[in-house]
């Protein structure tokens, strides 16, 4: 027996049977052989944080756009803190951890430059466009010189349904849903008070009589909830009271946070950055690199603008924008 058949049998042993075993796994588009060492989902996890499009989302807005000091969350760090959150609950329910994780770690993959401004942005300008829908293409089309990473289908699901509409068909995909929710709420509130956007005592009172006064105390209550719900109904959700309040909170930073002028001061520049970028390419095709436009040939020329685009970090998308349309210093004497 290999690392992996341990690995497989400790499964069987200890997971729920509500999980998804490794060896039960739907399989992927092109069979493979297995690993001796991973499991199918490690295997998954471990192709996502190697992909050149999880690398880039260090680079990429999470709220506030390009802010100068350390501690302020970008795309990555999000990600790894929703991450962070589905393995626990998965742990405590039994459930298979390393699927979990890695649908946590490429939910986010096809986000646009400057967070959902840019989104917003894209999508006006192309009719559609989701992040997790280009989340999905990207792990199935884009990454590996158009080869895709070939995961698993448990793995891809999580990934594309981690946002509304039909929830994940594993309850370790729909756990990644409301991980996501409780962590960006949750570091958005950190951020915007390191920000001067908030303070603290500005939260309703309702919020923080249930979920606390602290990040820790609200992440902690709303985890503690959705795995007492589990475990109670064998349901991924939070309890009614803490799902109100929840969505209390969610409403609450949209009109301090999200929507905050004086936090978004800032998004309409990257928001016609995008737009102009877009008509750009739309118009000169053959600027393109070479990649854009074999993907123009195959799937479109929108699709491919959108590709290119929604894969620029903030500072690139800025840097490339000047490179087209600020003029340079002529140079010579």
């Amino acid at each position: 027996m290999n690392v992996r058949q341990m690995l497989e049998e400790k499964e069987r042993q200890t997971l729920s049977e509500l999980a998804v075993l490794s060896c039960a796994s739907r399989g992927r588009d092109k069979p493979e052989e297995e690993s001796p060492n991973r499991t199918c989902f490690m295997r998954d996890r471990d192709r996502i944080i190697h992909s050149k499009s999880f690398r880039r989302l260090k680079h990429k807005t999470q709220v506030f756009l390009s802010p100068e000091g350390d501690h302020y969350r970008t795309r990555l760090t999000h990600t790894l803190e929703v991450a962070q959150i589905s393995r626990t609950i998965a742990r405590a329910l039994a459930l298979n951890e390393d699927l979990a994780e890695a649908a946590a770690l490429g939910h986010d993959l096809g986000h646009t430059p400057f967070g959902h401004a840019g989104e917003r942005a894209l999508n006006a300008m192309s009719g559609h466009f989701h992040h997790s829908e280009q989340s999905l293409r990207i792990v199935e089309h884009l990454e590996k010189d158009r080869q895709g990473l070939n995961l698993t289908q448990e793995v891809r699901n999580g990934i594309k349904c981690h946002t509304k509409g039909t929830p994940a068909f594993t309850l370790e995909g729909q756990i990644v849903r409301y991980a996501d929710r409780i962590a960006y709420m949750n570091h958005d509130i950190d951020d915007a008070i390191r920000a001067g956007v908030l303070k603290n005592e500005d939260l309703p009172k309702s919020v923080l009589e249930t979920l606390g006064t602290r990040h820790s105390q609200r992440i902690d209550t709303l985890v503690m909830g959705m795995i007492e719900q589990g475990r109670q109904t064998g349901t991924i959700g939070l309890p009614d009271e803490l799902q109100q309040i929840s969505d209390q909170l969610h409403e609450f930073m949209f009109e301090a946070v999200y929507l905050n002028p004086a936090a978004k001061s800032e998004e309409v520049k990257g928001v016609e950055i995008v737009k102009t970028l877009y008509g750009y390419y739309m118009k000169n095709p053959d600027r393109l690199p070479d990649d854009y436009r074999d993907i123009a040939e195959t799937d479109g020329l929108n699709t491919a603008v959108c590709d290119f685009i929604s894969g620029m970090t903030d500072r690139y998308a800025v840097t490339h924008f000047s490179e087209l349309f600020i003029p340079k210093s002529w140079s010579k004497y």
